[in-house]
């Protein structure tokens, strides 16, 4: 306490002005470097009024309102109640609440009772609730993210 009271003292004023610029300066730019890669981003939403033609690839997370015309590639992926995706999903997680027509690939994959999925669902593991629509085939793999190993899969039935 007695050294802070002396650093404000008018007398030694020439050498603290160069400690204190010193000081500051280096902990403010080391700070947030370590924050910055623990903290999750959010998760990319795609409003209700947005139509994308074309192919979607994260290794975050995606939240659909709207329509997708093309494939989609993420760690999560929530197809929203309102929202139709027209072509191949692969992703960790699948929530589907929406419309998916084309291929759906995941470690887990949850068809709540508004979903409408015209397509083979390749899974790891699988929840289907009472009212979901779905046409298609249903297969279980250990590892559904890769593409090669479906003939193996049906090997084995």
């Amino acid at each position: 306490m007695f050294s802070k009271s002396k650093i404000n003292e008018p007398g030694p004023s020439a050498d603290t002005p160069a400690k204190a610029e010193s000081k500051p300066a280096a902990p403010a730019p080391s700070t947030p470097a370590p924050s910055a890669p623990k903290a999750k981003p959010p998760a990319s939403q795609l409003s209700s009024d947005l139509l994308i033609t074309g192919n979607l690839k994260t290794s975050g997370d995606i939240q659909i309102e709207g329509q997708v015309e093309g494939d989609i590639r993420a760690h999560l992926l929530t197809v929203g109640e309102g929202a139709t995706v027209k072509g191949e999903v692969v992703a960790d997680d699948v929530v589907v609440n929406g419309r998916i027509v084309g291929r759906v690939r995941g470690l887990k994959v949850r068809l709540t009772s508004t979903a409408r999925v015209e397509g083979d669902i390749i899974h790891k593991t699988i929840a289907i609730e009472s009212g979901a629509h779905f046409e298609g085939s249903v297969q279980r793999q250990d590892d559904p993210l890769s593409s090669g190993s479906s003939s193996k899969a049906k090997a084995t039935d």
